[in-house]
């Protein structure tokens, strides 16, 4: 599946303060386009967050980003509009009681409705199930799920589905839009060392076809881009912005983190900003 031109991605001072305290700060870093980002650490420590913010999901409160040419915390909106979430707790969860060709189906209406033009919502109703097969079959490659070599095809269930083919068919659902930016949440767990290495190649296969790849994982590959939410021993934080400063953007000042758009990532109902207190605790 070809894919557009990645977005390329830059954080300096990047934190995010919530109720409890710091979440992540402190984040810098630089990739280009077309990049394998590897977010690494222990469970808590704030990387969910890290990766929600630079998708545009949660808003930040400290330092700023860049991600496709757009400023973060101000382009929230923006950056969602070609960024996808593939699997995240809590927040893009696949639904264990809808079989693999109900998720597919939903997605492809969601997007046709939500993303595609008056012009395309006029053409024959043959024409428009053509192009929707094609778009999932081309999803589907991109993420090497083979739906003819799961228990009953593509009427298997989610909960029927091995750890390694429900990360496939998360990101094949999210190959869909076509994003320029892929996030991925908890890449290795609970995988076998043959699957993590499996789980790894097609994100990096991603990469190579031009999607920037941003994933969380508790230990990177060696040829990622790698980035901590916490920083390195020795080190100091950066210095919080002062008090009352909000950075100009496209969203009212004092906003809670932003909610996916309809349709957005998102099968089973859920909305980004119900999940945040739970990606929080990622």
């Amino acid at each position: 599946m070809s894919s557009p031109h990645g977005a390329a991605l830059s954080a300096d001072g990047f934190g995010l303060k919530g109720p409890r305290g710091w979440a992540f700060r402190g984040v810098g870093f630089t990739a280009p386009p077309g990049s394998l980002v590897a977010v690494e650490g222990p469970s808590g420590s704030g990387r969910t967050c890290l990766l929600l913010a630079l998708t545009g999901r949660m808003r930040s409160t400290q330092g700023h980003a860049e991600v496709g040419g757009e400023h973060l915390p101000g382009r929230l909106a923006a950056v969602r509009r070609f960024s996808a979430l593939g699997p995240v707790p809590g927040v893009s969860e696949l639904d264990p009681s809808l079989t693999v060709a109900e998720h597919l189906r939903e997605r492809a209406l969601l997007r046709r409705r939500f993303d595609g033009s008056l012009r395309s919502l006029l053409r024959p109703r043959a024409e428009r199930a053509a192009t929707a097969r094609a778009t999932v079959d081309g999803a589907l490659e991109a993420a090497g799920l083979d739906t003819a070599t799961l228990p009953k095809a593509e009427r298997t269930s989610v909960r029927d589905l091995e750890r390694l083919e429900a990360l496939r068919l998360s990101v094949a659902l999210a190959l869909m839009s076509r994003p320029r930016l892929l996030a991925v949440d908890d890449t290795d767990l609970k995988l076998s060392v043959t699957d993590r290495a499996l789980a790894w190649e097609l994100l990096r296969g991603l990469a190579a076809d031009g999607t920037t790849v941003l994933a969380v994982c508790s230990e990177a590959p060696e040829d990622a881009l790698t980035v901590r939410t916490r920083p390195a021993a020795g080190e100091e934080p950066a210095e919080e912005e002062p008090a009352g400063k909000e950075p100009p953007g496209d969203e009212p000042p004092g906003e809670e983190p932003a909610a996916a758009a309809p349709g957005d990532d998102t099968t089973t109902g859920k909305g980004t900003a119900d999940a945040i207190a739970e990606a929080g605790r990622a």
